[in-house]
């Protein structure tokens, strides 16, 4: 069935525009020629800025990566605009459907489809929603916050290097960051937020999320929470197949208990910083180069954990580092695909590289 706002422009072209634009509708080669839409949006101007009714607000949420297409069928469904299509039109024609910001919003049907429309795409949130992604460093959250306009990253890096009261941070080496600490997650934040009230609420949904029994089992381990933090980043910038995450881990403490050298390529990634030819924090390099960087970070030089968490770990990795698969694994390589391939001798390791090609 054809879209209601095609139908109605077909009108309008073959009154205004003549059998062409019949005939480019008609044929779908062509979009509908701008000029159409245009006057289509003006024949339902009454639809546009007419609200609904007499209503009271009511909180709305978008996440992060919806478009019209997604939003508008929600707003009609909780009788906030009459018509999805014509709202996704409005949208497209505007060119605000470029840009209409996640967060949380008090929307109500006596605002007209244009007024949402306009407020959605200048982000007037009762909430902002920004998510963390798991395994990024902490000036790549930084540069985020900076990019979607919610604080200066300068300014969240300060928040970061400042003192904090948790008692699960009392183990932290002296001088150490926060990194390991900003737990991966989509927050809910209202505009103007301070950097340390949001480096607050992600301290605290750590604390929520490390419970006492996922505490109790790194006891166990014999291993403090700084140092399952730090294994947990490795894992995270490692792993790519989350399957993978607890065998991964598996191989690091089992090579920690052999007194091997972890030897990870993410741990040089990261005493390395941004590679500005590369626009990113996590450069690849070949073997040789990776043995040549001098850094305590560098773990193919240096015995035992790096000296603290690269990344920000999510909670599978964590939980990769507390309840790891039972393997004799000592070495693995990557394959290609994401996954990996595991050997418990090196012989077998340089057997895995000769079959699916060394680096």
């Amino acid at each position: 069935m054809k879209r209601p706002w095609r139908v109605a422009t077909l009108l309008v072209a073959l009154v205004a525009g003549g059998a062409l634009a019949a005939t480019w509708w008609a044929e779908g080669e062509l979009e509908v020629p701008r000029v159409l839409v245009g006057w289509y949006l003006e024949f339902r101007r009454a639809d546009i800025d007419a609200p609904v009714d007499e209503g009271l607000s009511e909180p709305f949420v978008i996440e992060p990566g919806e478009n019209a297409s997604t939003i508008g069928p929600r707003l009609q469904a909780a009788g906030l605009i009459r018509d999805a299509e014509l709202f996704q039109l409005l949208a497209e024609y505007t060119g605000a459907d470029v840009q209409l910001i996640a967060g949380q919003y008090e929307l109500s049907p006596k605002m007209s489809m244009r007024e949402i429309l306009e407020t959605i795409h200048r982000g007037r949130v009762v909430e902002l929603s920004i998510t963390i992604p798991e395994g990024w460093r902490i000036e790549e959250i930084a540069q985020l916050l900076s990019e979607r306009g919610l604080m200066e990253d300068r300014a969240f890096l300060r928040a970061a290097g400042e003192r904090y009261d948790y008692p699960f941070l009392a183990e932290r080496p002296e001088g150490a960051s926060l990194e390991g600490y900003l737990f991966p997650d989509t927050y809910r934040v209202r505009p103007g937020i301070s950097p340390r009230e949001l480096t607050e609420l992600m301290l605290d949904n750590f604390d929520q999320r490390l419970n006492p029994e996922l505490r109790r089992l790194a006891q166990e381990r014999g291993m403090s929470l700084y140092e399952v933090l730090t294994l947990a980043s490795i894992v995270e910038r490692e792993a790519v197949i989350a399957e993978e995450r607890p065998v991964i881990a598996s191989v690091y403490l089992n090579r920690l208990a052999a007194g091997l050298p972890l030897e990870a390529d993410s741990t040089v990634q990261y005493a390395l910083g941004y590679d500005a030819p590369g626009a990113s924090w996590w450069r690849r390099l070949a073997l040789e180069q990776l043995r040549a960087v001098e850094s305590p970070y560098n773990t193919y030089l240096h015995l035992g954990l790096s000296p603290g968490p690269i990344c920000n770990p999510g909670l599978a990795s964590i939980l990769a580092v507390l309840e790891p698969a039972a393997t004799p694994y000592l070495y693995y390589y990557a394959v290609g695909d994401g996954s990996h391939v595991f050997a418990e001798t090196y012989e077998e390791h340089l057997q895995n590289q000769a079959r699916y090609g060394r680096r």
